[in-house]
C-alpha cells in the first residue's frame, strides 16, 4: 500500500467533477529522465472543457541539446478522461501505477532556444512523427492536499505529487530502432481553477537519485520548501538558499546551487546543471509569463548524481 501524507485518496487518480468556474482546469503532468540515454521530458495534459479546450504539451530532450516539442489545443466537450490531441493518460493502478501515451507530430529543434519567438521556431524548424509510450509506477509516497472550494485558490485548490520509477518506449522519425526507457520522475496531478498568472513567480526542482531517493524544491515568492522522500518517508524542507547562474544576457537557468535543511535537521547541498532547456511562454489577454523549462543534472552533497526538471516561472515585474 503506497503511503499517502494529506488528505489525497488512490481514487483521486481518476478526473473529478467538472467545476463551475470558468476556468476549470484538472491537469495531469509526468516527467522521466533516463540517465544511461542521456534522454527525458515531460506530458502534460490540462483539461479546460468549460472553455472547450485540452492543454496539451510534450517535451523530449536529446542527449545533443537538441528537442522535440509540442503544444496544442485540441477541442473536448467534458471531463471524463485526459484523451485528446495524441495525448492519453490511463490509470492502471489508482495511487501506483499510470500509463502515458502521444502519438503525433512534434517540432525537432536543432536549437530549442528557437522557442523564444514562438511563431519562428514553427515556421523554420522540420516537425518529426514520434511516439511515446511509457509506465509510470509509485516509488515514493503520495503528498498533497484537496482543498475547499471557497479558498480562493485560484492555481491549485487541490494538488499532490509522487516521485516514480519510469519505463517504456520513445520511437523518432529518422532514428533507428525503439529508444528504451529505464530512470525516474515525477508526477503531479491538480484541479480547480486555475490561471498561469495567477501565481506568484516561482523555482520548482524536482529529482531523482534512484527508487529510493528523490526530491522537490520549491521557491514561491517569499515561501521556501519542499521535501525529500528517502524510501517511504517523507521529510519536510524546513529551510532552503537557492543561488542560480544564468546565461549571460537572458532569464535562461543554466546552474544553479541550493543548500537545504530538513525538518529531522538533516542539511543537504544540491548542484544542479542544465543539460537541455527550451523556453515556453503562456499568454492570456496582454500578460505573458515566462517558463524555462531545464532537464537537470543534479549532484547531491559531492557524490550522489541524480536527474530531473529544473521550472523556472516569471511573471513581468516580480521579483524572485
Amino acid at each position: 500500500m503506497v503511503n499517502i501524507v494529506g488528505n489525497v485518496k488512490p481514487e483521486d487518480d481518476y478526473t473529478h467533477p467538472l467545476g463551475p468556474e470558468t476556468n476549470f482546469n484538472e491537469s495531469v503532468y509526468f516527467n522521466f529522465f533516463d540517465p544511461v540515454q542521456g534522454r527525458g521530458g515531460f506530458i502534460r495534459m490540462g483539461n479546460r472543457a468549460n472553455e472547450g479546450y485540452a492543454e496539451l504539451t510534450v517535451i523530449i530532450y536529446n542527449p545533443d541539446g537538441s528537442a522535440l516539442f509540442n503544444y496544442k489545443k485540441p477541442s473536448i466537450s467534458h471531463n471524463d478522461s485526459w484523451d485528446a490531441g495524441g495525448g492519453r493518460i490511463e490509470v492502471l493502478v489508482p495511487g501506483e501505477k499510470i500509463r502515458t501515451a502521444y502519438t503525433g507530430a512534434a517540432l525537432y529543434m536543432a536549437n530549442p532556444r528557437d522557442m523564444q519567438d514562438p511563431s519562428k521556431a514553427f515556421k523554420s524548424n522540420p516537425f518529426k512523427k514520434i511516439s511515446v509510450d511509457l509506465i509510470h509506477t509509485g516509488v515514493g509516497p503520495i503528498y498533497g492536499h484537496v482543498g475547499s472550494m471557497d479558498d480562493g485558490n485560484d492555481f491549485a485548490r487541490a494538488h499532490y505529487e509522487q516521485h516514480m520509477h519510469v519505463t517504456g518506449t520513445i520511437e523518432i522519425e529518422g532514428e533507428a530502432g525503439v529508444i528504451q526507457i529505464n530512470g525516474n520522475g515525477l508526477r503531479d496531478h491538480s484541479w480547480g481553477p486555475r490561471y498561469w498568472q495567477s501565481i506568484r513567480s516561482y523555482r520548482w526542482l524536482t529529482g531523482n537519485y534512484g527508487d529510493d531517493l528523490g526530491m522537490v524544491l520549491s521557491v514561491v515568492g517569499d515561501h521556501r520548501g519542499g521535501m525529500f522522500h528517502k524510501g517511504d518517508q517523507f521529510l519536510k524542507v524546513t529551510d532552503l538558499a537557492l543561488q542560480t547562474d544564468y546565461e549571460p544576457g537572458t532569464s535562461f537557468h543554466r546552474s544553479f546551487t541550493v543548500d537545504v535543511t530538513l525538518e529531522n535537521g538533516d542539511q543537504h547541498q544540491v548542484l544542479g546543471k542544465v543539460k537541455g532547456f527550451v523556453p515556453l511562454r503562456n499568454r492570456r489577454s496582454e500578460q505573458i509569463t515566462y517558463i524555462g523549462e531545464g532537464m537537470t543534472e543534479y549532484t547531491l552533497d559531492g557524490n550522489r548524481v541524480g536527474y530531473g526538471l529544473s521550472e523556472y516561472l516569471d511573471q513581468p515585474g516580480d521579483i524572485v
